[in-house]
């Protein structure tokens, strides 16, 4: 008889063009394969509710409430929620009815193992009843986010410093809890892992790294990509999701202290910010020269299939970084900040050029302009298909979860 696993997710995890969404999506499809899935998540973003037929097609059932998005709606539901030594993401990703649902199933027995994905969704689980049978349950903190708040907070000042200091140490707090609890705990990297167990040393022995992959056929510099350039160049890309701190902070500093290095050069590049919901801080950035920002595209692929070099210049980050992978695979020259660099599996300046500082990272884009690094893309690509594949990284988890036991 087939095994049924819960999988949890604090947002619904297709399509997979942003980082959380790709490592959940790439471990749902992969665990459907070997249980009857029952998906319970959240729906933040209206265009996404397209997708949910899609997912019930794959997918043993579907349990996916809209809960209005960001902003600040999301804003209130989280001070509703707000518990006294509590997270306020825990708040913010509560839902009732997905809350009443999960509680149902898990009282009835219903799953032979779970899945979660990220502390957010832990509390739906914490404290509930096991199946008598025997249950596996494994939660994927991905990256450590009290660490990311912590650097938010160490970064930050004003009110937002204590607001971000609180978070920090809450999150954490539930962090430890959850990973007491369940029974094997994911990060998305060994060092994301020892870094976990460092803040967390009771949980030694049930904390493991598991890398993200990259999607290679997706990925394919063969193909014959259009190219979305209407000037010569060259040019230089970046892309994320653009309301996400970490990349906003990112391309400030980019097009504000390492691109006006760049300028006086014959041909100055030109600077493209590829992705999802600019904020206004960032759609100000295009009044800068060279500076251009997209906004949503319908593929990331063309932009680095046509980019002279992809730049990863992010300076708060936590865990792999998907847009590094991603422009490896297309076969592009990278260069990236050190924080960006975490967890991949591949050799700087062979595979990618490494550069922490803005006089270093101006330098070593020129470098890659004046065809330095002739052999950068391709070696990089291969770097990704040898240690990033999600098909290989993935077969580790099953032995967590029970699968063939």
């Amino acid at each position: 008889m087939t095994k049924r696993l819960l999988f949890l997710a604090h947002r619904i995890p297709y399509p997979p063009d942003k980082g959380d969404k790709i490592r959940a999506w790439n471990i749902l499809d992969h665990l459907a394969d070997h249980f009857e899935t029952e998906l319970g998540c959240l729906v933040d973003d209206r265009d996404d509710l397209q997708h949910i037929p899609l997912l019930r097609n794959r997918l043993a059932h579907v349990e996916a409430p809209f809960i209005f998005g960001g902003g600040p709606r999301a804003a209130m539901r989280a001070l509703r929620h707000m518990r006294p030594g509590a997270p306020l993401s825990r708040g913010w990703f509560h839902d009732p009815t997905l809350a009443a649902w999960v509680a149902r199933g898990l009282a009835a027995g219903r799953y032979d193992a779970i899945f979660v994905f990220s502390s957010a969704m832990a509390p739906y689980v914490l404290g509930q009843p096991r199946n008598p049978a025997g249950q596996r349950r494994v939660l994927d903190l991905v990256d450590v986010d009290s660490a990311k708040f912590a650097a938010y907070a160490e970064a930050t000042r004003g009110p937002m410093r204590v607001v971000y200091g609180r978070e920090a140490r809450t999150l954490l707090k539930l962090e430890r809890r959850a990973a007491a609890e369940f029974d094997h705990t994911l990060l998305v990297s060994e060092a994301e892992a020892q870094h976990f167990l460092s803040l967390a040393p009771e949980c030694a022995g049930r904390v493991t790294g598991i890398e993200n992959g990259v999607d290679s056929v997706r990925f394919d510099p063969d193909r014959a990509w259009a190219n979305p350039f209407t000037s010569p160049g060259p040019h230089l890309v970046f892309t994320g999701a653009m309301n996400y701190r970490p990349n906003i902070e990112a391309v400030e500093w980019f097009a504000r202290d390492v691109l006006p290095l760049l300028r006086k050069r014959a041909a100055p590049p030109e600077f493209h910010i590829v992705g999802a919901r600019p904020v206004p801080a960032v759609l100000a950035l295009a009044q800068l020269p060279g500076v251009h920002v997209t906004g949503t595209v319908p593929e990331v692929q063309p932009y680095l299939a046509h980019a002279d070099a992809v730049v990863a210049p992010l300076r708060i980050a936590r865990g792999i970084q998907n847009k590094v992978l991603e422009a490896m695979a297309m076969a592009r020259p990278v260069i990236a900040t050190p924080e960006a660099f975490e967890g991949i599996r591949a050799a700087p300046g062979r595979d990618l050029l490494l550069a922490a500082n803005a006089g270093d990272f101006a330098a070593k884009v020129a470098s890659v302009l004046d065809g330095q690094h002739p052999g950068l893309g391709a070696s990089g690509r291969a770097a990704v298909l040898a240690g990033h594949v999600w098909k290989a990284t993935l077969r580790r988890l099953e032995a967590y979860l029970g699968v063939g036991g």
